[in-house]
């Protein structure tokens, strides 16, 4: 008490002294507790690399495209039908381009995942999935990537069997100079720029200005070689990139993935091969044929025929349900290298059986295993008039053990080959559009590093790859 009274007598005595002290007492205990969230929150704009904002690297900003260049043409779904087998397109417009839902399928299918999905609307489901991207923005100018969603594929197969040169060009001449024109092309002059197409990246690769080339010559136009593509099957340009084609199963969380991993896991397979498709005896070096003869001989191989009017090869019930009860899909080169029913089968747990490098490892890397034989069989064909190989002897000669290896590693990559319904998302696993935007940041990251240190960008970006389709040695 003695040590405290001359402390206690001054204030008595000075009160104005002791309510300046306790003042600046309580306004530096308050300086103090806003100072420091005030400096962390300045500390995350300046250094946003640093904290755990989630879409730091991945913002995306989506042009808003004059309605002619996509939704005209959905609007206009009965003109689309040209090249697709369909009397009309309208009907697979339903759900957000994912077509009319399957709800009956006797067992074959799980309920509420399938979908009538045509294989060409790929633009708009991919569309429709990144409307709901978690990392868009308004502000293109802190966006990593610019997509634009023209429907590169549903524009020209309105044209591709015209002879008009100028009507299959049209479209995206005039896309091309609509984006020329924006600030957001400067600033990397398109190099951070995407779209996506449900038609093969040839399509849009005419080399001449001949009426009786196939295609457009969208790809080759100036600015366009400055952008990338995401397309089902890529072209041999380094700016073009292959994504999968989109199948009918569009679960919309993750449990319903693991449902259908879980029935096709312990699913009989009373077939060892299955060919699905159609013979092309126009097409001069097609190894269908000899495929065909094979599997219509042996009595381990079920054939499907999917000739015009022959059997239903585009309801997903009839094709999942011969795909699930065979071992290996044989896949062939069709009229491109690529198939749909490539993923159609691995979907069911069908181990699929390459004769080609373009089919699937020179395109799908961001989707498919860099290890090919833990999920495929590689049979090399260089030239089909010396091919005598028996498909059945090399795969009754894969053992027990090694099916199973592989069809567990097929079943493990289902979902990175799925699109999931537009309007949910899986929180679990990445899905193909998922991998698809993750492998274009990447890449456009790196044309931006290259900048930074100062070298020409356009090096590499647009080259073609001779070598990307030959028989290597690493694909012996």
């Amino acid at each position: 008490m003695e040590k405290s009274a001359p402390i206690f007598r001054g204030c008595y005595d000075n009160h104005h002294f002791c309510l300046a002290i306790l003042f600046s007492f309580l306004f530096c205990s308050l300086f103090l507790s806003f100072r420091a969230p005030n400096k962390a929150l300045t500390f995350k704009h300046l250094n946003p690399s640093t904290t755990t904002n989630p879409c730091f690297g991945r913002y995306v900003y989506i042009h808003q495209l004059p309605s002619r260049f996509n939704d005209d043409l959905l609007h206009n779904c009965h003109t689309l039908t040209r090249g697709t087998d369909k009397p009309n397109m309208c009907p697979y417009m339903q759900n957000m381009g994912l077509g009319p839902q399957i709800l009956t399928s006797q067992g074959v299918l799980t309920n509420n995942t399938w979908y009538a999905t045509n294989q060409f609307l790929l633009e708009v489901i991919f569309h429709n999935r990144m409307s709901k991207y978690a990392c868009l923005t308004n502000d293109s100018s802190v966006a990593s990537a610019i997509f634009v969603p023209f429907y590169a594929g549903l524009d020209v197969s309105r044209f591709l069997w015209l002879s008009d040169l100028t009507d299959r060009d049209s479209s995206g001449r005039d896309l091309l100079q609509w984006l020329a024109n924006r600030p957001e092309w400067k600033k990397m002059w398109g190099r951070d720029h995407f779209l996506i197409s449900g038609r093969i990246a040839w399509d849009f690769r005419r080399q001449r200005d001949e009426e009786s080339y196939w295609g457009s010559k969208f790809r080759f136009l100036p600015e366009s070689m400055n952008m990338s593509m995401l397309a089902v099957e890529a072209s041999s340009w380094n700016n073009d990139h292959a994504i999968p084609y989109p199948t009918s199963f569009h679960p919309s969380d993750d449990t319903q993935v693991l449902q259908w991993q879980r029935k096709i896991r312990h699913q009989k397979r009373p077939y060892l091969f299955t060919f699905t498709g159609a013979p092309r005896p126009e097409l001069e070096g097609s190894i269908r044929g000899k495929i065909i003869d094979q599997c219509r001989a042996s009595s381990a191989c079920k054939f499907v025929d999917c000739s015009y009017g022959v059997e239903r090869c585009d309801d997903p019930v009839n094709v999942i349900k011969v795909f699930r009860s065979s071992v290996f899909c044989l896949q062939p080169p069709g009229d491109s290298y690529t198939r749909r029913s490539i993923f159609d089968s691995m979907l069911a747990g069908c181990i699929p059986v390459f004769f080609h490098p373009g089919t699937a490892y020179s395109q799908y890397k961001w989707h498919l295993p860099r290890n090919r034989t833990g999920y495929s069989v590689y049979i090399p064909v260089k030239d089909v008039k010396q091919w005598n190989t028996s498909v059945e002897e090399v795969l009754l000669g894969i053992s027990e053990s090694e099916v199973l290896a592989m069809r567990e590693e097929v079943i493990k990559v289902i979902p990175n080959i799925i699109y999931a319904d537009p309007r949910s998302k899986l929180d679990f696993f990445e899905d193909a559009f998922d991998l698809a935007v993750k492998g274009m940041l990447e890449r456009i990251e790196k044309v931006r590093e290259a900048i930074r240190r100062g070298r020409d960008p356009s090096i590499g970006f647009a080259d073609e790859d001779h070598y990307k389709y030959t028989f290597s040695q690493s694909y012996s």
